[in-house]
C-alpha cells in the first residue's frame, strides 16, 4: 500500500500518531472515519500524490495512535483535541497552512479544525457528514432507527463488551472488498480492546462536549472562513435523512459546493478514482 509514502510514529504534545505521508505539492490532510484507520485511503492517497503532499494519520484513539485518558466530559476524545493534533502534526511536517478532508467521524474533526483554526485551513472537504448539532437537533424516529448506534455507543461499558464479543460480526468487512492489507490493518484495530474503547469514546464526546462546541459556535454566529466542499454517498442514508444535504450546511459556510457520489458509505474504498478527482479539482483551486 501507499507506494512512495513514509510510515512513521510522530510524538505530539498531547498524543502520539501513526502517520503515512508522501507526494509533492501543497499539503492535504486526509482523516478517516469509524471504524477504519488511515489505510482506508490506500487507493485514494497515491492518486493525489502527484499534485499534493498527502498526509494520512490514525486519529487519536484509533488504529495505531495513542489512546487518550478518560475524562467525565470526554474532552480527550473531543474533536477540538483531535483538531489540535492535526495542526501540530502538520506544523511539525513543515506546513503552517493546509487543506483538509474528513470522512464520517473524521469529518467532525476536520470541521472542528476549520472552525477553531481559521487562519490555518485553506479549504475543507466533508465526506458523509453534517455538523453534530444538526444531526442531534434533527433527530427523529427515522434517525433513531438508522443511527441507533450513536445512542448505544454513548452508554458506559456495554458497547465495548458487545463489539469485542465478535468484532468482525459487529462491523463486517472482507479482504475481497477492502483490499487485503487494508482489511488486515482494520481487523487488527477492531480486535484491540484499547482501540475499540478509543473509538467509542469518540461517540461519547460527540453527544457531550462536541455538541456544546457546535452550539457555542452557532450562538456566536461563527461560520467557516474557508471554502467548503460536501460530498456524500448516494447509496447511503444522508439524503434520506436530510433531503437537501447542502441546505444543512448553508448556515455554516459562505462558500459551499458539493454533490453525491455513486457509492455506499466507504467511498474511499468503493470509488477511489471518483473521490480523488473530486478532491483534486476542489482543493487545487485554493493554492
Amino acid at each position: 500500500m501507499f507506494p512512495g509514502f513514509t510510515l512513521e510514529t510522530i510524538v505530539l504534545s498531547e498524543a502520539t500518531l501513526r502517520v503515512r505521508h508522501g507526494g509533492n505539492g501543497p499539503p492535504l490532510l486526509l482523516l478517516h472515519g469509524h471504524p477504519r484507520t488511515h489505510t482506508t485511503w490506500y487507493r485514494v492517497a497515491p492518486l493525489l500524490a502527484d499534485e499534493f503532499t498527502v498526509v494520512c494519520p490514525d486519529l487519536r484513539g484509533f488504529g495505531g495512535s495513542s489512546k487518550p485518558a478518560d475524562h467525565p466530559d470526554h474532552a480527550g476524545s473531543s474533536k477540538r483535541a483531535k483538531a489540535r493534533d492535526c495542526v501540530e502534526l502538520m506544523r511539525g511536517l513543515g506546513f503552517e497552512t493546509f487543506s483538509i478532508a474528513g470522512h464520517d467521524r473524521g469529518s467532525y474533526t476536520a470541521f472542528r479544525c476549520a472552525m477553531d483554526h481559521p487562519q490555518t485551513i485553506r479549504s475543507l472537504s466533508i465526506l458523509d457528514g453534517v455538523p453534530i448539532i444538526e444531526a442531534v437537533e434533527r433527530c427523529d424516529a427515522k434517525f433513531g432507527k438508522a443511527w441507533w448506534h450513536w445512542f448505544f455507543f454513548a452508554q458506559a461499558e456495554k458497547p465495548e463488551r458487545a463489539i469485542l464479543a465478535d468484532p468482525l460480526a459487529w462491523y463486517g468487512g472482507t479482504a475481497d472488498k477492502m483490499g487485503e492489507a487494508n482489511f488486515a490493518d482494520y481487523s487488527t484495530a477492531i480486535h484491540d480492546p484499547a482501540t475499540v474503547h478509543g473509538m467509542i469514546e469518540d461517540y461519547r464526546a460527540g453527544l457531550e462536549i462536541d455538541w456544546r462546541h457546535d452550539e457555542d459556535d452557532r450562538s456566536a454566529r461563527r461560520r467557516l472562513a474557508c471554502p467548503l466542499q460536501v460530498l456524500w454517498s448516494g447509496q447511503d442514508d444522508l439524503e434520506d435523512l436530510y433531503g437537501d444535504v447542502l441546505g444543512v450546511w448553508r448556515r455554516w459556510a459562505t462558500e459551499l459546493s458539493g454533490h453525491s457520489l455513486p457509492c455506499g458509505h466507504h467511498m474511499a474504498e468503493e470509488v477511489p478514482e471518483t473521490l480523488a478527482n473530486a478532491l483534486s479539482r476542489f482543493h487545487s483551486l485554493y493554492w
